[in-house]
């Protein structure tokens, strides 16, 4: 029932089994119900249950499902400017390249290592920058955002060029963790390769190119898939800048 006011979590407690809520609490604890479960677990009354309030709580941090996803994702980008700023206070390597592309490298391999930290909120990265607007972002979405298209316009390209290569940037970057993420392995259990990968699924006539390389496909590029993936991308707008 709504108060006064017409919110209808002001009579609901927020004060669950770990304390009195906070935003951060709540994100914390969506995203490690998503780690553990997927995103077809998560619901307002299932992590009212996790954090031991009513679920009505829960709306004065997050004001509906979408913004409680939409949250998700802006935790995912913290914890990416919390790696970001961690690697910054190490120091940064002496690589030899350009100081703008070494930074595009930092920023990809920090977002790989979040998404493989978090593999089943990673399909919000798409999804939900499908339906939210630009401005409507998280604001550390968009500071995602200027970090790249401030080292960008470091690297001398012009205002064109640098929307361009942060497009190719971001699609790079995004499909790649997507296709690392896919699950190749039809049975764990099995120790031959062919029957652990289910080639015997595939028919040899309809799809032989597939099963050839399956076993190729199923090895992860990781890490260094990514950086040499990016260098061949920016090489070719260097190149023609």
């Amino acid at each position: 029932m709504a108060d006064g006011s017409g919110n209808p979590a002001r009579r609901a407690s927020d004060r669950g089994r770990y304390g009195r809520l906070n935003r951060e609490r709540v994100l914390a604890a969506a995203l490690d119900l998503v780690d553990q479960e997927g995103l077809s677990a998560l619901s307002m009354r299932r992590l009212g249950a996790e954090l031991g309030v009513e679920a009505m709580a829960l709306y004065r941090y997050a004001a509906s499902k979408e913004a409680l996803l939409d949250g998700l994702v802006e935790a995912l980008y913290l914890e990416l400017e919390e790696r970001l700023t961690a690697q910054q206070a190490h120091g940064d390597e002496t690589t030899g390249a350009p100081g703008w592309r070494t930074g595009l490298h930092r920023v990809a391999r920090a977002t790989y290592d979040v998404c493989f930290d978090h593999p089943r909120a990673v399909p919000l990265l798409s999804t939900r920058m499908l339906a939210v607007p630009l401005a409507r972002r998280p604001p550390a979405v968009l500071r995602d955002h200027e970090r790249v298209l401030v080292l960008l316009r470091e690297a001398g390209f012009d205002d064109d060029r640098v929307a361009v290569v942060f497009r190719a940037f971001t699609a790079w970057l995004l499909g790649y963790v997507s296709v690392e993420l896919r699950p190749m392995v039809d049975n764990p259990d099995e120790s031959d390769p062919a029957f652990r990968l289910g080639l015997h699924r595939m028919p040899p006539q309809e799809l032989p190119a597939l099963r050839d390389i399956a076993p190729a496909l199923a090895d992860r590029g990781g890490p260094e898939g990514l950086a040499a993936g990016l260098d061949a991308l920016l090489d070719r707008f260097v190149d023609t800048a």
